[in-house]
């Protein structure tokens, strides 16, 4: 049964989220979750606000990371996972995360925008000049045409053998 006490005090704490009040927001966060501990929202965003207020990243990510597991097929909670990783400088661990969630929620577009803008790109073929720079560009939109020709199981085969 709904705690209506702690869906309220969760709406409010996500308003406030959504302002920018963290610190605020954790308060009512941690009193929702604390009335209804079997609801992954009220656990996840109470991470979400723990680690953006306080800094407490490693709690960030036990709460967010249990609600994760209670509730695997919610893609939100796979963002609020992820943006915990990547507050937190993980951003290999922010995609794994996203990448597990698109294996429970292929279809979800939110899930696919995320781990888009977390890929990890390859260095600039000229390391002395910007990335921006023509010769860079040119070199790098040469390495991915090659690329793309050669099957990806055997590119991934020989790098890693070179590792």
């Amino acid at each position: 049964m709904l705690d209506l006490f702690a869906f309220r005090e969760f709406r409010e704490g996500l308003a406030m989220m959504r302002d920018g009040e963290a610190e605020k927001a954790t308060t009512l966060l941690r009193q929702a979750a604390e009335r209804d501990p079997e609801n992954p929202y009220y656990l996840s965003y109470y991470g979400l606000s723990l680690a953006y207020a306080e800094g407490k990243w490693v709690d960030a990510e036990r709460l967010c990371h249990m609600a994760v597991c209670r509730a695997r097929r919610q893609a939100q909670l796979y963002l609020n996972l992820a943006e915990v990783y990547a507050g937190s400088g993980r951003k290999m661990a922010a995609a794994d995360t996203l990448a597990r969630g698109l294996h429970y929620l292929p279809g979800d577009m939110r899930l696919q925008d995320e781990l888009g803008k977390l890929a990890i790109r390859r260095p600039p073929i000229l390391g002395f000049l910007p990335r921006t720079h023509i010769l860079n560009r040119t070199f790098g939109h040469l390495r991915h045409r090659l690329l793309s020709h050669i099957p990806r199981r055997k590119w991934l085969t020989v790098r890693e053998s070179q590792a």
